[in-house]
């Protein structure tokens, strides 16, 4: 059994997907980041840099004591490990999709985060800061566009590359960002979206969608036309 101590974030969503296209047996813990969980004493013995995902494994593969790990590149890294899923054996394949994940830890998350932050959620709007990050979000996608005319997925076959990077490509409306402009996106974007794994991902989080404040029209539209059955208005 995993404890997932999850909130439906793009990071969030990353470990769903693997937990899901893996079949590992896993519970939510939920971190509402609204109402300040993250600084429960509890859960900064898990996470001390107060983010979330963060997971508990109660059986890892050594046969130790459970195993408490954050950074949901980490998280993924540890997860494909454990299960032999979603990362190449070979030296040269699993060094291609390592490089790709912390593209997407240190680049495509933290630019497309500042996006939203001062696109959206900012108190005052701050134009220059608006430009500079959607400008940088641009070029990332650019990047990735261009990555993916060598094949269908970022790494070669579908890993956890493109796990890392779908949930940041998802909200794409919010970062300024026409994905007709980035055709080889766009196709990469439409093949995941319609794997079942990724809706029951999304599924797993709606519940908790509907407890977040910004969780607009425009956003539920974006979250919920995966496949997944969208949950009943309350």
């Amino acid at each position: 059994m995993i404890d997932l101590y999850y909130w439906p974030t793009p990071n969030g969503h990353k470990i769903t997907i693997f937990l899901e296209e893996t079949g590992l047996v896993y519970r939510i813990m939920p971190v509402d980041i609204a109402k300040g969980d993250q600084f429960k004493p509890d859960f900064l013995a898990i996470s001390p840099n107060n983010r979330m995902p963060a997971i508990v494994d109660h059986a890892p593969a050594d046969g130790g004591a459970e195993i408490a790990l954050f950074e949901s590149g980490a998280i993924l890294l540890y997860l494909a490990e454990k299960t032999g899923r979603l990362l190449p054996d070979d030296m040269r394949g699993r060094l291609r999709v390592l490089q790709w994940l912390f593209w997407q830890v240190g680049g495509l998350g933290p630019m497309a985060g500042q996006n939203h932050h001062f696109g959206k959620y900012a108190p005052a709007r701050i134009p220059y800061a608006i430009d500079r990050y959607n400008k940088e979000t641009a070029r990332l996608y650019g990047v990735l566009d261009r990555e993916l005319a060598k094949g269908p997925f970022i790494a070669g076959e579908y890993s956890i590359a493109d796990i890392a990077c779908y949930p940041w490509i998802v909200p794409h409306h919010d970062q300024g960002q026409d994905l007709d402009d980035f055709p080889r996106v766009k196709r990469w974007f439409e093949s995941i979206r319609s794997r079942p794994a990724v809706a029951r991902a999304y599924a797993a989080g709606a519940p908790y969608e509907r407890r977040r404040p910004d969780f607009d029209a425009l956003e539920r539209e974006i979250l919920f036309g995966q496949g997944a059955a969208r949950p009943a208005e309350k």
